[in-house]
């Protein structure tokens, strides 16, 4: 199966407007054969000026065993940071984007929805609900000054935007305050202004001023330098649909029929005392996601608040279930996946791709992939057309088995500020960012 969305999938989280940015899509997945494509001879003359200017790490340091781990800068006093913001273009101005306002989220959404992520083919673009942005950049602490707009001063038209939300980061046991950056978008009639290097330093400005100087984000392009180069896999769920709009298609010598019978699953959940998390559960949960994510070198640590404000399910924007003992009444296990539908562009006969994302699972009495069976029976029952997995944490050895096809392109992560001596296996990650 060759699912054409994959490398869309994996420009989502930051897409980079500076022409540093360089698809990946020749490149293998080794780190160190990608800086080696870059310390020689460059067929494809690509810089990264902007990125070369900032304290992250640099092709020329990969293996450098004399630099050490953690921040490349450290913090300035406060006073010093820049009191006010960058300079914009004259026809242009900043604004705050409170999300709790309709009519600002309405136009967030807009400009998302006809100006965000699309696949190389023009299929698909990345269609959030104002429902998902208010959950995804509202968590408990979060900073309203660092959801930021940029508008064109005549008009008052929104036509850029990037937000930051504050995380507590796990890197190698040190808990480390970070911003977690993304939803860079910039309207697609104003790609040549040069908008984004100057907001990405506007939001660092922002997140500066609170004393915060490190930050996670994730893009679909190589920038200077990845922590760790992560891949999607999707499974399909309704292979008539997806092979329609052409998100996948038919594999070689099958039949509609077949592929049909092929992602067929049962009817029915198969772990006994599985039910939907509920408020009551949230102790429990937070209890088995902070002993499952110390496992990992890099990870968000999360308190109740936060696990009440991520995984308790909303209708449409995140689904979790939790395994109940039957005997002991404990909470054992658990699973959840977001949802993040897709506008279908140029197609008479759908418009909207609903597919769901693994997002945080643990397993200590049932056998993960047994959790993830289920999750994909209710992903099914709720009409999700494809269900989305990263390979990081534990995921990846499930995927094959349970009928997931390697995505084409790769999501990569980095870190602002944070160095680390060796990129790391998707495997020791255990961050997942919207």
């Amino acid at each position: 199966m060759a699912d054409k969305k994959s490398s869309f999938e994996s420009n989502k989280e930051i897409p980079e407007q500076d022409s540093a940015a360089l698809s990946l899509s020749g490149f293998r997945n080794s780190l160190d054969d990608i800086v080696q494509q870059f310390q020689g001879p460059n067929p494809y003359n690509q810089e990264h000026k902007f990125w070369e200017s900032q304290p992250v790490g640099q092709f020329k340091d990969v293996g450098d065993s004399s630099l050490p781990e953690g921040p490349i800068e450290q913090p300035t006093p406060l006073s010093e940071v820049k009191q006010e913001p960058y300079n914009l273009p004259e026809l242009y101005e900043w604004t705050l984007c409170d999300m709790d306002s309709d009519e600002v989220c309405n136009e967030v959404y807009l400009l998302l929805m006809n100006n965000y992520v699309e696949d190389d083919d023009n299929l698909f673009r990345f269609n959030y609900t104002k429902e998902f942005l208010r959950w995804g950049l509202r968590p408990p602490g979060f900073y309203q000054n660092w959801h930021i707009g940029v508008r064109v001063k005549a008009s008052k038209k929104l036509v850029a935007f990037i937000t930051g939300i504050p995380v507590k980061m796990s890197v190698r046991g040190e808990v480390v305050r970070m911003a977690e950056v993304n939803f860079l978008c910039v309207h697609k009639k104003l790609r040549s202004k040069r908008l984004a290097p100057v907001m990405i330093k506007e939001v660092t400005r922002r997140i500066h001023l609170e004393n915060i100087w490190q930050a996670a984000y994730t893009a679909g392009v190589l920038l200077p330098t990845p922590v760790a180069t992560c891949q999607y896999w999707h499974r399909t769920l309704n292979p008539k649909k997806l092979i329609d709009i052409g998100f996948s298609r038919l594999g070689d010598r099958m039949t509609m029929s077949r592929t049909i019978k092929l992602y067929r699953l049962p009817t029915s959940t198969a772990t006994p005392g599985l039910r939907k998390m509920e408020l009551q559960d949230v102790l429990s949960v937070t209890r088995l996601l902070q002993n499952y994510l110390s496992r990992f070198v890099v990870a968000p640590t999360f308190d109740e608040d936060e696990v009440e404000h991520w995984l308790l399910p909303q209708e449409n924007v995140v689904e979790s279930y939790v395994v109940e003992s039957p005997e002991t009444h404990r909470i054992t296990d658990f699973f959840s996946f977001y949802a993040l539908p897709s506008s279908i562009l140029n197609n008479p006969s759908y418009s909207t791709l609903k597919a769901a994302y693994s997002f945080y699972n643990v397993s200590t009495r049932t056998p993960l992939i047994q959790l993830f069976q289920d999750a994909l029976v209710i992903a099914k029952q709720k009409d999700y057309d494809v269900f989305n997995a990263l390979d990081v944490m534990d995921n990846e050895p499930l995927m094959k088995d349970l009928k997931f096809g390697q995505g084409d392109g790769q999501l990569y992560y980095y870190l602002y500020n944070y160095r680390l001596r060796e990129a790391l296996k998707p495997s020791e990650l255990g961050l997942v960012l919207l």
